[in-house]
């Protein structure tokens, strides 16, 4: 159930407008252009859906080499094709020089600088299929057919999915979906003689069949290893019945080469019928040439190992690992592990050249964070990790020989950090303003942007201001929250409340600009918007997260009901007696367990794709590892833990006016227990919308969907609360 969604009232002539400027193209090459192919507004006005959609995401940042160079990628969105495009970016890492590297393509991204920084490395479409491309470095006009200066790399029959680089340079190791025994060729033609079959049936012996949003069809993600000049692709996991990197997230940072590049080492889940029901992410080795069968690193941890990234010097394996099997929200602890070792017994299994694998250890044990990603400085003296921090997603430095952890840059939402001379580079976002580039010194100080790609954008927007606050929650506990002011704030006004349960649980409405519960859509359309972290949210210390387990109903709704009396008596613009609920995921269980534990105290609840049964969700969901660790066991097992924070159990008290939405493609929260909220609603005479995309999964994706749905999201609030 844990990922989240959402919100503002669209007029006709705006999304009218929205068609025509998607097909304009804006190609800015100052520092206060803009790359998006939305035209520039030239009023000032309240934040809409149209301008979350408007604004260009920078994403896979990379520094050059020589520290002087940042490439990353921009998707834009292109309302008139109904998706968005990425494209590839240049810019010094003082901020001069923005370039775009080729235009017109659907989908250049995962650029990954040569060793000696002439080239980059990158994914396209440009060919028909997903291939590795390879580009100079020292920029030139970009083409305007697509193609130009660029030159393919892979010519496989398949898609080719991230890309990571050998230490040497030598060669280039992918993923691409194959059958486990089969080669690339052989699925190809596999996939070709199903498509034939005039038949439609599956057969299957073991879960998952579906996970995420897709039917599972017996192929994997492997991990291949090729030379730079593009010859024979070698899959390292050949036979292995599991996924690198893994479903549904995971990317290139779950595979690398070791240090001389002989090796390379991957995170994969080989764990057989168990797969549904186990989090045993393990690490794995194997040569590059496939000649021996990748061996586990990490057998002795049956919980998650994963990201691997070595040292400058070699010396030294760090990644992340978990310490409790099936629990996917424990503590992320950094491993150092010894690279290679003397004086243990030799392992002949290994791959060439490791003899032996060393002594490990936790860094900073008594640090209480858990980190989202790690990478190494320079010197090797630091390792840098971004981790959810009490509403932030904050940067820190934490020495590799005490353990001692700073905080480096604590406000808004951090990701992608490289170390650059005596900077680190990274993005960072917050609720008012999208992810952008941006540099501080190792210590901490001189926060300096390097992008500006939204300012003209932004500079025609009028935001909510945001402030965080706490309050003592359940059991007195500290709480915090987050309450954005209205886009229109009048002192002495009143204004209605919309209230924005977050999913997860084990999950954070923080300082982030999302795009899909972006609370100044809410603000934008006049509401004053209340965010509560309860009990069971992350970046809090792991016993805040783990608190809930077993308790989904009770710590979460108590510091629900706290923090939304304590923003009203700390705010007294908020008006008390017009405020309207909205969850998705847990958040939307969350709706309906309110709707039969706390029926009186709101005018409109929004659900999307929350849970109507939690007994039955265990059988038709997923990954029943989630289910089984927070429910304390199986249904059949433990019946009394399911059915003590049933929400169908409360149905007989719903009275309040409901919108329900849900995706037809959402394998994680069935379809059914939407519908079936929607069906007691209309049983009970409650005053009820159902909002259904078939196409669609547990988060909203299409821009014209995401259209649809915030402009019902806003009807309905405004109808019950204006």
């Amino acid at each position: 159930m844990h990922r989240d969604i959402v919100l503002k009232k669209i007029p006709v002539f705006l999304l009218l407008a929205l068609l025509c400027w998607s097909f304009l193209l804006f190609a800015g090459c100052s520092q206060s252009g803009r790359v998006s192919s939305f035209a520039e507004p030239k009023t000032i006005h309240p934040f809409s859906v149209g301008d979350m959609l408007a604004m260009d995401r920078i994403s896979e940042q990379q520094v050059s080499p020589d520290g002087k160079q940042i490439v990353f990628t921009v998707r834009s969105t292109d309302l008139a094709a109904d998706k968005g495009k990425t494209s590839l970016w240049l810019i010094e890492v003082d901020g001069s020089n923005l370039k775009q590297l080729i235009k017109q393509s659907d989908s250049d991204c995962c650029p990954k600088w040569s060793v000696n920084g002439k080239s980059i490395y990158f994914l396209s479409t440009r060919s028909g299929s997903s291939q590795v491309w390879k580009i100079p470095a020292k920029w030139r006009e970009p083409s305007l057919t697509g193609g130009g200066h660029a030159e393919q790399i892979t010519m496989l029959p398949l898609d080719v999915s991230n890309i990571v680089l050998s230490p040497d340079g030598e060669h280039i190791a992918f993923s691409i979906e194959v059958f486990p025994s089969l080669s690339i060729e052989q699925t190809k033609q596999k996939l070709e003689k199903s498509g034939k079959r005039k038949s439609s049936g599956r057969i299957y012996e073991k879960a998952f069949v579906r996970h995420w949003n897709t039917w599972a069809d017996g192929r994997r993600s492997h991990v291949f290893v090729m030379p730079a000049n593009g010859k024979v692709a070698i899959d390292v996991m050949k036979d292995m019945d599991a996924d690198c990197p893994s479903k549904p997230f995971g990317g290139s940072e779950e595979f690398c080469f070791t240090p001389d590049g002989k090796n390379i080492i991957f995170t994969a889940r080989d764990v057989g019928p168990r797969e549904p029901w186990s989090t045993d992410l393990d690490l794995y080795i194997s040569p590059i040439d496939g000649s021996k069968k990748p061996v586990c690193l990490t057998e002795k941890n049956e919980a998650t190992d994963t990201t691997p990234v070595f040292s400058p010097d070699g010396k030294t394996l760090a990644y992340l690992a978990m310490s409790r099997p099936g629990y996917e929200s424990d503590r992320l602890r950094i491993m150092l592990k010894d690279w290679p070792t003397r004086g243990e017994p030799a392992r002949p299994e290994l791959a060439e050249g490791v003899e032996s694998i060393g002594q490990e250890r936790v860094l900073a044990e008594n640090w209480d964070r858990s980190p989202a990603s790690i990478c190494w400085s320079k010197d090797g003296r630091k390792i840098y990790a971004v981790a959810e921090n009490i509403g932030q997603k904050s940067l820190f430095a934490i020495d590799v020989q005490t353990g001692k952890a700073e905080t480096i840059v604590e406000k808004g939402s951090v990701t992608g950090t490289e170390e650059a001379s005596d900077r680190i580079i990274f993005g960072l976002d917050n609720l008012k303003s999208p992810l952008e580039l941006y540099s501080v010194k190792t210590d901490g100080s001189d926060l300096k942007p390097i992008t500006q790609i939204n300012s003209r954008q932004l500079s025609a927007i009028e935001f909510g201001e945001f402030e965080q606050f706490s309050f003592s929650g359940w059991n007195n506990e500290t709480v915090y929250g987050y309450v954005v002011k209205p886009a229109d704030y009048k002192e002495g006004a009143k204004y209605p409340i919309a209230f924005v349960i977050h999913g997860g649980p084990q999950g954070s409405m923080g300082n982030i600009f999302h795009y899909r519960w972006n609370a100044q859509v809410f603000a934008g359309a006049g509401y004053g918007v209340v965010m509560i972290d309860f009990h069971g949210s992350t970046g809090y210390g792991q016993a805040f997260c783990d608190s809930i387990r077993g308790d989904w109903g009770g710590k979460p709704l108590v510091d629900l009901q706290k923090g939304l009396d304590a923003a009203i008596k700390k705010y007294p613009w908020l008006d008390s007696e017009k405020a309207g609920a909205l969850g998705a995921s847990f958040g939307g269980y969350m709706i309906n367990w309110i709707e039969g534990n706390w029926p009186d105290r709101f005018r409109c609840l929004v659900n999307h794709a929350g849970d109507l049964d939690e007994r039955m969700a265990y059988f038709d969901t997923e990954e029943l590892w989630f289910t089984e660790w927070d429910h304390i066991g199986k249904p059949w097992d433990n019946p009394e833990a399911y059915e003590m924070q049933n929400p169908v159990n409360f149905v007989r008290n719903w009275k309040t006016p409901m919108l329900v939405t849900h995706g037809g493609k959402d394998f994680r929260v069935v379809e059914t227990q939407g519908l079936g909220t929607f069906n007691a609603l209309q049983r009970l005479g409650i005053p009820s919308r159902l909002l259904y995309f078939p196409d669609e999964c547990h988060w909203i994706q299409r821009p014209s969907n995401s259209i649809l749905w915030h402009e019902t999201v806003i009807s309905w609030l405004d109808r019950w609360l204006k």
